[in-house]
């Protein structure tokens, strides 16, 4: 999975020691009410589409983006669901990682899924209340939040 220049250059800095990154994260509904998520080459998981933003990208901006890059899916933002800091995520490779995650909620547009990028295996819409085993606990979160309907669901004290 490509990795951007800008981490690369700070890698090239601080080595493999935690890095403090912003990132994006994209429940996905279509008009059935499904979730779209993909299946990561990295760990083989499902998730939501998920990604970092670029120096001076705008959050929503960069969701659109991933789920494009992701899915080859358009898409239009209905909210934001979530602030969070995931857990460290340590690489196959050693580098360590932890984000500041805001997540959307969007709405299909259009296009058929599938997996246009090499950060994913697989591509697929779910019943919410039939998904994979294998979901990223930090995906589970995320769509338990988007999916509340309760606007003040995003914060956890």
């Amino acid at each position: 999975m490509p990795i951007p220049e800008f981490i690369r250059d700070l890698r090239a800095q601080l080595g493999h020691r935690e890095l403090w990154l912003s990132g994006v994260s994209v429940v996905v509904l279509d008009d059935a009410g499904r979730i779209l998520l993909t299946r990561r080459v990295d760990n083989g998981q499902w998730a939501v589409v998920s990604g970092v933003l670029e120096p001076g990208e705008e959050p929503a901006h960069a969701a659109l983006r991933e789920v494009t890059e992701e899915t080859a899916v358009t898409v239009e933002i209905v909210r934001l669901t979530s602030v969070d800091v995931t857990p460290l995520i340590t690489y196959p490779n050693g580098d360590q990682t932890r984000y500041l995650d805001v997540c959307f909620l969007a709405r299909h547009v259009d296009g058929q899924p599938r997996a246009a990028d090499d950060e994913n295996s697989d591509v697929a819409w779910f019943d919410p209340a039939a998904l994979p085993e294998n979901l990223s606990d930090t995906s589970r979160l995320r769509i338990d939040k988007a999916l509340s309907g309760n606007d003040q669901a995003w914060f956890q004290r």
